[in-house]
């Protein structure tokens, strides 16, 4: 099998490994796991997740990469298993990057295991911060929603990567839209306004 790189700083909606048979997707991220190399893991991990893998699969495969390559993994991989990832991104796709600006959108996971048939929910925002940072700040109740402060689990950074660093009125736009088409889809929102 060819040597495989993948640039760590490849989007995950690109998806580099998406012609990979089962077979080479295996070897890659039996690769990635002795390589200590996170960049290609996450790949692997997201291109079975697009592909609709066994939820088993992806937790156990997300499980052996955070212990072999924990430092390397780029922050766009979500640390559980999220059954609606593949159809957040196709939504979050159809809204191209506008302008270069200063705003960031971002999406944070919700936690709604103990009231909800679906455990999870989404949080739309945008900010002048990173995703990372305004999640941090939620969590310190600083300009907080309550429902991030509350039940936000992590920021999903992935399906938004393209949405980052635009035009603060194309932010707020997008962000609205992007919450009512992520409702549409079939998710349970908070935030987006």
């Amino acid at each position: 099998m060819p040597a495989i790189s993948i640039d760590v700083d490849a989007a995950p909606a690109t998806r580099p490994l998406q012609f990979a048979s089962a077979a080479e997707l295996k070897t890659y991220f039996n690769r990635a796991l002795q390589n200590v190399d996170g960049p290609l893991g996450a790949h692997c991990i997201h291109e079975w997740w697009m592909r609709d893998a066994m939820a088993m699969n992806i937790e156990a495969a997300l499980e052996a990469l955070w212990q072999h390559a924990a430092a390397s993994i780029p922050e766009w991989l979500p640390m559980r298993h999220i059954t609606w990832l593949p159809l957040a991104y196709e939504v979050a796709a159809r809204f191209p990057k506008p302008k270069r600006g200063r705003a960031n959108l971002y999406l944070v996971l919700l936690d709604y295991r103990d009231s909800r048939t679906e455990p999870y929910g989404v949080y739309v925002g945008m900010s002048k911060y990173s995703a990372a940072e305004r999640f941090d700040q939620h969590k310190a109740g600083i300009r907080a929603a309550g429902s991030v402060l509350r039940r936000g689990l992590e920021v999903l950074t992935g399906p938004v990567l393209h949405l980052q660093q635009i035009k603060r009125s194309e932010a707020a736009r997008i962000e609205e839209q992007l919450a009512e088409a992520l409702r549409a889809a079939g998710l349970f929102v908070q935030g987006g306004h």
